[in-house]
C-alpha cells in the first residue's frame, strides 16, 4: 500500500468503519423486511421465516445504531451458517452456483464486526462509556 492511501485510510479510518457497520446493518435490515413481507406492503410473521425475518430486521436496527454490535455479528453468523448449510450447500459446491455468497459475505462481515464491536460513532459507546458486550 502507498504511504498515500495508508496516510487517508488511518485518517479516516473511525469514520470508514462507522460507514461499513451502519450500510451492513441497513442491508441486513432489509432482508428481514422482505421476509417479513413489509417491502410488498404487507406483514406476515409465517413460522420460521417469520422468526428470522424478525431477528434480521432487528439485528440490522441493532447494528446500524451500534447496539450489542458483538452479540448481533456472532447470533447472525450463527443464522448465516445454519442458512448456507441447509439452503445453499445441498445445491453444489461453487457458491456463485447454489446461490449462498451473499450469505457467505455477511459472514465476512459479521466477522468484522465481531473483531471491532460497536466502534466510537455508537449508542453503546454514547450510553456505557464501553462496549456492553
Amino acid at each position: 500500500m502507498s504511504p498515500l492511501f495508508g496516510k487517508i485510510a488511518q485518517r479516516h479510518a473511525e469514520f470508514l468503519y462507522f460507514f461499513f457497520r451502519v450500510l451492513t446493518g441497513f442491508l441486513f435490515l432489509g432482508h428481514g423486511l422482505q421476509k417479513l413481507g413489509l417491502l410488498e406492503g404487507t406483514f406476515a410473521v409465517q413460522g420460521f421465516i417469520g422468526f428470522i425475518g424478525i431477528c434480521e430486521l432487528a439485528g440490522g436496527i441493532a447494528l446500524m445504531i451500534g447496539l450489542w454490535t458483538r452479540l448481533v455479528a456472532l447470533l447472525g453468523t450463527m443464522l448465516l451458517i445454519g442458512a448456507y448449510a441447509t439452503v445453499h450447500a445441498g445445491q453444489g459446491f461453487l457458491p456463485i452456483a447454489n446461490k449462498g455468497e451473499l450469505a457467505l459475505l455477511y459472514i465476512a462481515a459479521f466477522a468484522v464486526l465481531f473483531a471491532h464491536g460497536a466502534g466510537r460513532w455508537s449508542l453503546e459507546r454514547w450510553l456505557f462509556k464501553k462496549e456492553s458486550f
